[in-house]
């Protein structure tokens, strides 16, 4: 039951992570890019590691899972504000609305 429930965990995951890489290829600029990334990416993962730590055999495992995915949550998190920063002091403005997005009011 508990591989089941596992590996059920894992494949509602894998949705999140295609979702960030389509994010990732369609968005228009570096901030809508970043926010895909970090928030699809890490649902993902978190549902990825629940389904691994459900599946683990002992308490010990599932527990360096979870820190691991606290980890790279923190990793994420970092790594998205300093790209971020870096984009806005060289000159990347974020998109604002403008006549040309047909899609703004949706």
């Amino acid at each position: 039951m508990r591989e089941l429930l596992g590996a059920g965990f894992i494949i509602l995951g894998i949705p999140f992570f295609i979702a960030s890489t389509l994010g990732l290829l369609r968005f228009p600029d570096v901030y809508a890019r970043l926010h895909a990334l970090t928030k699809a990416d890490n649902v993902g993962l978190g549902l990825i590691c629940l389904g691994l730590a459900v599946q683990a055999n002992s308490i010990a495992v599932a527990l360096k899972i979870v820190l691991i995915w606290g980890l790279i949550l923190l990793a994420s998190s970092t790594g998205a504000t300093l790209i971020a920063s870096s984009a806005l002091r060289h000159g990347s403005a974020p998109r604002r609305r403008s006549d040309k997005d047909t899609h703004a009011d949706r």
